[in-house]
Protein backbone atom coordinates (compact mmCIF):
# COMPACT_ATOMS: atom_id res chain seq x y z
CA UNK A 1 0.00 0.00 0.00
CA UNK A 2 3.00 2.80 0.84
CA UNK A 3 4.56 1.85 -3.05
CA UNK A 4 3.74 3.95 -5.93
CA UNK A 5 1.67 4.13 -8.72
CA UNK A 6 4.83 4.45 -10.63
CA UNK A 7 6.40 1.84 -9.18
CA UNK A 8 3.37 -0.41 -9.76
CA UNK A 9 2.97 0.38 -13.45
CA UNK A 10 6.75 0.00 -13.77
CA UNK A 11 6.13 -3.59 -12.48
CA UNK A 12 3.22 -4.76 -14.84
CA UNK A 13 5.64 -3.80 -17.63
CA UNK A 14 8.74 -5.58 -16.58
CA UNK A 15 5.85 -9.06 -15.57
CA UNK A 16 3.53 -8.65 -18.49
CA UNK A 17 0.86 -8.68 -16.70
CA UNK A 18 -2.76 -7.10 -16.56
CA UNK A 19 -3.10 -6.89 -12.54
CA UNK A 20 -0.53 -6.72 -9.47
CA UNK A 21 -1.53 -7.94 -5.64
CA UNK A 22 -1.85 -5.60 -3.05
CA UNK A 23 -0.73 -5.79 0.52
CA UNK A 24 -0.83 -4.32 3.23
CA UNK A 25 2.02 -6.18 5.20
CA UNK A 26 0.98 -9.18 3.95
CA UNK A 27 -3.14 -9.01 3.90
CA UNK A 28 -4.44 -9.21 0.48
CA UNK A 29 -6.19 -6.11 -0.28
CA UNK A 30 -7.10 -6.32 -3.94
CA UNK A 31 -5.75 -6.36 -7.49
CA UNK A 32 -4.60 -3.24 -9.00
CA UNK A 33 -4.59 -2.77 -12.72
CA UNK A 34 -3.58 -0.88 -15.24
CA UNK A 35 -6.62 0.83 -16.25
CA UNK A 36 -7.03 1.74 -12.62
CA UNK A 37 -3.17 3.46 -13.63
CA UNK A 38 -4.09 5.05 -16.82
CA UNK A 39 -5.60 8.28 -15.71
CA UNK A 40 -4.06 9.21 -12.36
CA UNK A 41 -0.47 11.09 -11.81
CA UNK A 42 1.50 7.90 -10.81
CA UNK A 43 4.44 10.31 -10.27
CA UNK A 44 2.74 11.01 -6.92
CA UNK A 45 0.51 9.28 -5.79
CA UNK A 46 0.55 5.95 -3.68
CA UNK A 47 -1.47 2.82 -4.41
CA UNK A 48 -3.49 3.55 -1.09
CA UNK A 49 -4.90 6.76 -2.91
CA UNK A 50 -6.96 3.37 -5.72
CA UNK A 51 -10.39 1.78 -4.18
CA UNK A 52 -8.67 -1.64 -4.88
CA UNK A 53 -10.96 -4.40 -6.90
CA UNK A 54 -10.91 -7.65 -6.80
CA UNK A 55 -10.65 -8.34 -2.90
CA UNK A 56 -12.34 -11.71 -3.16
CA UNK A 57 -10.67 -12.46 -6.07
CA UNK A 58 -8.78 -15.31 -4.53
CA UNK A 59 -7.82 -19.04 -4.14
CA UNK A 60 -7.06 -20.64 -0.79
CA UNK A 61 -3.87 -22.68 -0.95
CA UNK A 62 -5.93 -25.96 -0.58
CA UNK A 63 -8.11 -25.11 -3.81
CA UNK A 64 -8.04 -27.27 -6.70
CA UNK A 65 -6.79 -25.42 -9.78
CA UNK A 66 -9.86 -26.12 -11.36
CA UNK A 67 -11.19 -22.78 -9.47
CA UNK A 68 -8.33 -20.94 -10.79
CA UNK A 69 -9.81 -20.85 -14.13
CA UNK A 70 -13.14 -20.20 -12.86
CA UNK A 71 -11.87 -17.11 -11.45
CA UNK A 72 -10.27 -16.25 -13.97
CA UNK A 73 -12.79 -16.77 -16.43
CA UNK A 74 -15.24 -14.66 -14.68
CA UNK A 75 -13.13 -11.84 -13.53
CA UNK A 76 -10.76 -11.51 -16.85
CA UNK A 77 -7.50 -11.84 -14.68
CA UNK A 78 -4.79 -13.01 -15.77
CA UNK A 79 -3.45 -14.25 -12.17
CA UNK A 80 -4.88 -14.97 -9.41
CA UNK A 81 -3.62 -14.58 -5.38
CA UNK A 82 -3.32 -17.54 -3.10
CA UNK A 83 -4.12 -16.79 0.35
CA UNK A 84 -3.81 -19.02 3.99
CA UNK A 85 -6.43 -19.29 6.22
CA UNK A 86 -5.63 -16.19 7.93
CA UNK A 87 -6.24 -14.06 4.69
CA UNK A 88 -2.25 -13.97 4.30
CA UNK A 89 -0.56 -13.64 0.88
CA UNK A 90 1.39 -16.65 -0.04
CA UNK A 91 1.86 -15.97 -3.84
CA UNK A 92 -0.27 -15.76 -7.16
CA UNK A 93 -1.07 -18.39 -9.83
CA UNK A 94 -1.01 -17.18 -13.17
CA UNK A 95 -3.46 -18.85 -15.77
CA UNK A 96 -0.20 -19.78 -17.64
CA UNK A 97 0.94 -21.96 -14.51
CA UNK A 98 -2.47 -22.79 -14.26
CA UNK A 99 -2.18 -24.38 -17.83
CA UNK A 100 0.52 -26.61 -17.26
CA UNK A 101 -0.81 -27.97 -13.83
CA UNK A 102 -3.93 -29.37 -15.84
CA UNK A 103 -1.00 -31.77 -17.56
CA UNK A 104 -2.82 -34.62 -18.70
CA UNK A 105 -5.98 -34.31 -16.82
CA UNK A 106 -8.13 -36.95 -18.89
CA UNK A 107 -11.41 -34.71 -19.44
CA UNK A 108 -12.80 -34.14 -23.33
CA UNK A 109 -15.76 -33.16 -24.98
CA UNK A 110 -17.51 -34.75 -27.93
CA UNK A 111 -14.45 -36.76 -28.41
CA UNK A 112 -12.42 -33.92 -29.02
CA UNK A 113 -8.46 -32.87 -27.85
CA UNK A 114 -6.32 -29.58 -26.82
CA UNK A 115 -3.07 -28.87 -27.00
CA UNK A 116 -0.96 -26.60 -25.97
CA UNK A 117 2.88 -25.42 -27.61
CA UNK A 118 4.96 -22.82 -26.69
CA UNK A 119 7.17 -20.91 -28.95
CA UNK A 120 9.18 -18.19 -30.40
CA UNK A 121 6.95 -15.89 -32.42
CA UNK A 122 9.11 -15.90 -34.72
CA UNK A 123 8.43 -19.93 -35.21
CA UNK A 124 4.97 -19.88 -35.34
CA UNK A 125 3.23 -21.45 -38.61
CA UNK A 126 -0.12 -22.81 -38.24
CA UNK A 127 0.43 -24.39 -41.97
CA UNK A 128 3.51 -25.89 -40.93
CA UNK A 129 1.77 -27.04 -37.52
CA UNK A 130 -1.02 -28.03 -39.62
CA UNK A 131 0.17 -30.40 -41.82
CA UNK A 132 2.30 -32.57 -38.86
CA UNK A 133 -1.21 -32.91 -37.34
CA UNK A 134 -2.93 -34.15 -40.51
CA UNK A 135 0.14 -36.76 -41.16
CA UNK A 136 -1.55 -38.59 -37.89
CA UNK A 137 -4.83 -38.17 -39.10
CA UNK A 138 -6.11 -35.67 -37.21
CA UNK A 139 -7.29 -31.62 -37.89
CA UNK A 140 -7.75 -28.67 -36.32
CA UNK A 141 -10.82 -27.96 -35.81
CA UNK A 142 -9.69 -24.21 -34.10
CA UNK A 143 -6.59 -22.67 -33.11
CA UNK A 144 -6.09 -19.24 -30.52
CA UNK A 145 -2.74 -17.49 -30.26
CA UNK A 146 -2.12 -15.34 -27.14
CA UNK A 147 1.23 -13.73 -26.24
CA UNK A 148 3.22 -15.36 -23.34
CA UNK A 149 2.78 -13.50 -20.25
CA UNK A 150 6.16 -13.55 -19.41
CA UNK A 151 7.86 -13.32 -22.61
CA UNK A 152 6.82 -10.30 -25.19
CA UNK A 153 8.90 -12.77 -28.00
CA UNK A 154 7.36 -15.97 -27.34
CA UNK A 155 3.15 -16.60 -28.04
CA UNK A 156 1.46 -19.99 -26.80
CA UNK A 157 -0.89 -21.85 -29.62
CA UNK A 158 -4.04 -23.76 -28.23
CA UNK A 159 -4.93 -26.00 -30.53
CA UNK A 160 -8.54 -28.32 -30.44
CA UNK A 161 -8.41 -31.28 -32.67
CA UNK A 162 -10.96 -33.68 -34.05
CA UNK A 163 -9.15 -36.66 -31.84
CA UNK A 164 -8.80 -37.57 -28.37
CA UNK A 165 -5.85 -39.94 -29.79
CA UNK A 166 -3.54 -36.89 -29.37
CA UNK A 167 -0.03 -39.25 -28.22
CA UNK A 168 0.98 -39.26 -31.87
CA UNK A 169 0.48 -36.47 -32.86
CA UNK A 170 2.68 -34.61 -29.58
CA UNK A 171 4.93 -36.82 -30.27
CA UNK A 172 5.38 -35.57 -34.13
CA UNK A 173 5.25 -31.88 -32.62
CA UNK A 174 7.89 -32.59 -30.07
CA UNK A 175 9.93 -34.48 -32.78
CA UNK A 176 10.26 -30.86 -34.92
CA UNK A 177 11.13 -28.72 -31.72
CA UNK A 178 7.64 -27.55 -30.40
CA UNK A 179 7.30 -27.34 -26.45
CA UNK A 180 4.02 -28.77 -24.94
CA UNK A 181 2.63 -26.87 -22.16
CA UNK A 182 -0.11 -28.95 -21.86
CA UNK A 183 -2.85 -31.20 -22.75
CA UNK A 184 -6.27 -32.14 -22.39
CA UNK A 185 -7.79 -35.78 -23.44
CA UNK A 186 -9.66 -38.78 -22.87
CA UNK A 187 -12.74 -40.47 -23.51
CA UNK A 188 -14.18 -40.94 -20.12
CA UNK A 189 -17.10 -40.50 -18.54
CA UNK A 190 -17.02 -37.06 -16.60
CA UNK A 191 -19.25 -35.24 -13.96
CA UNK A 192 -21.14 -32.23 -14.79
CA UNK A 193 -19.53 -30.37 -12.66
CA UNK A 194 -15.94 -31.27 -14.16
CA UNK A 195 -17.56 -30.70 -18.02
CA UNK A 196 -18.60 -27.39 -16.07
CA UNK A 197 -14.88 -26.23 -15.40
CA UNK A 198 -13.73 -27.77 -18.43
CA UNK A 199 -16.01 -25.51 -20.48
CA UNK A 200 -14.90 -22.73 -18.55
CA UNK A 201 -11.15 -23.52 -19.12
CA UNK A 202 -12.20 -23.68 -23.24
CA UNK A 203 -14.07 -20.02 -22.74
CA UNK A 204 -11.21 -18.42 -21.44
CA UNK A 205 -8.95 -19.96 -24.52
CA UNK A 206 -11.89 -18.75 -26.83
CA UNK A 207 -11.85 -21.79 -28.56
Amino acid sequence: MTDSMEKAARWLEEFHVGQLPVLDNRLYLGLVTESDLMDQDADKQLLSDIALNYADVHVQRDQHFYNIIELAVQNKVQLVPVLDEQREYMGVVTVSDTLAAFGKVPVASNQQGIIVLAMEERDYSLTQISRYVEENNAKIISAHVAQDEHDPYRIRLTLKLNTPNITRIIATLERFGYSITAQFSGTEEVSEDEQQRYDALLRYLNI
